[in-house]
């Protein structure tokens, strides 16, 4: 069989291809991501696909038919893929080594009853897989394990199984005999990925594929890979905190903003159904410099404790430093307190911290920070039982946020008396139906005289 072998270079970002080097990318305009492959193809291999004849359809007589899902056993995954799992899906989970990824399919494994499933390990031997499955304590014997890199013999396996659902641990390890390229290549990648996609929509069996993620948190390989998938889920955390968090970053089936929390224990992993609960720390006296954030994370309220330390500064310039939180918006803050409230914080070192390893960009997050940093610039500390949910501008206006009822509904059900809003909020909000008192405010100035006098 003829064969043709050539270098091709690629983009790790957007996986274009180019028969020479570049320094930029023309596609997507990023510097230094171009990488050398050797292929070789033979023309057969190229056109191996059969082409199928598509017509094209007016919109309107196009028909609308509900997605089948499969309901999984763990109700936080339900939530971060809409509902469920969708059959014919490609779902993506990333996240760092160790953080728990094939723990979490895994467990899903053995707890899905009535569902044949296929595992299908590139990384472990079975020997390993049957020792973590012991050390969560469940036994499923629809749970068949398989360890295999060729997709050729994937695939046969998998017609001779035939499953209903189907995990890959991990992308990167899959290699294609099409494709004369090591694996873990962005050739190998996206020709694997592509194959099990058709694997998916040919047979409508739901595929999970675990990735593993670069040194600066985005999942390794082309970019290409993540807009082949359904669904992409985030894996996090932090290894010195028992939570970790699974966030949706696309879903083609439901919302792209949703959120579920687990707890590592050594049993494995256990749902978190009310995070708030586990993310409010239990203090036995008041401490000046925390507040508590009335949060949303996709459809979820959350409430969690925002930390903050000012001090005077030890050295000649003073030290910005914040966790969870970014630390653009944290200093943009800090010159709003100066500019607009008057306060002198730009000779003090301030330090941030969201508790319980949480990371959150929801903008209600300001009207927290805004009052951590003045109770303990002040050394005043704020009641435990009040809470904050409110965007701060740069003109030092108290700004409204989105579901505004959500939130106060959840600081209501966990006890709290009080909870600091916008007052462009407030309008026509109904405040007789919650127990819990509402205060509008309209500046950070507002806020300051509310709290301190």
């Amino acid at each position: 069989m003829a064969t043709k072998e050539k270098s091709v270079f690629f983009c790790k970002s957007c996986g274009n291809e180019s028969p020479k080097w570049f320094g930029k990318c023309p596609a997507c305009g990023e510097w230094n991501t171009c990488v050398e492959e050797k292929e070789v193809r033979s023309k057969k291999q190229e056109d191996r696909r059969q082409k199928t004849e598509v017509v094209p359809m007016p919109i309107k007589e196009i028909t609308n038919a509900e997605e089948q899902r499969i309901t999984l056993p763990f109700e936080e995954l339900n939530r971060v893929l809409g509902g469920g799992l969708v059959l014919g899906s490609l779902v993506l989970v990333g996240g760092e080594p160790g953080i728990g990824k094939s723990t979490l399919l895994l467990q899903t494994a053995l707890q899905l009853s009535g569902k044949r499933v296929l595992y299908i390990s590139g990384e472990e031997s079975q020997n390993q897989i049957k020792m973590r499955a012991d050390r969560v304590g469940i036994h499923n014997e629809n749970c068949l394990i398989l360890t295999e890199t060729d997709t050729k013999e994937i695939l046969k396996h998998f017609k001779d199984v035939q499953p209903d659902i189907v995990i890959i641990d991990s992308i990167q390890t899959l290699s294609s005999p099409y494709v004369d390229a090591t694996a873990g290549t962005i050739s190998q990648i996206r020709e694997t990925a592509a194959e099990m996609n058709k694997i998916a929509k040919t047979y409508q069996v739901p595929v999970f594929l675990i990735g593993h993620i670069t040194k600066d948190g985005s999942i390794a390989g082309p970019k290409i890979l993540e807009h082949i998938v359904d669904t992409v889920l985030q894996f996090e955390g932090d290894r010195h905190y028992g939570f970790r968090i699974l966030r949706t970053i696309k879903n083609r089936f439901g919302s792209a903003s949703e959120l579920g929390i687990f707890e590592m224990n050594a049993n494995g992993l256990r749902e978190v159904t009310n995070p708030s609960e586990f993310l409010l720390s239990q203090r036995d006296e008041e401490v000046s410099g925390i507040a508590i954030a009335a949060t949303m994370e996709g459809q979820r309220p959350m409430l969690i404790e925002t930390q903050a330390l000012v001090s005077t500064a030890a050295y000649g310039t003073p030290q910005r430093s914040s966790t969870g939180f970014d630390t653009r918006r944290m200093n943009m803050l800090l010159a709003v307190l100066e500019k607009r409230a008057g306060f002198r914080l730009s000779m003090k070192d301030v330090f941030l911290n969201i508790a319980g390893g949480i990371r959150s960009d929801d903008p209600a997050l300001d009207l927290s920070v805004v009052a951590a940093v003045l109770s303990s610039n002040a050394d005043i500390p704020i009641d435990n039982r009040t809470a904050f949910a409110a965007e701060v501008g740069l003109s030092g206006e108290i700004r409204a946020v989105t579901r505004i009822e959500a939130r106060i509904a959840e600081a209501d059900k966990l006890g709290f008396e009080k909870i600091f809003i916008s007052k462009y909020n407030a309008k026509g909000l109904d405040t007789q139906r919650f127990h819990i008192e509402v205060v509008p405010v309209a500046t950070v100035y507002d806020l300051a005289t509310e709290l301190f006098g």
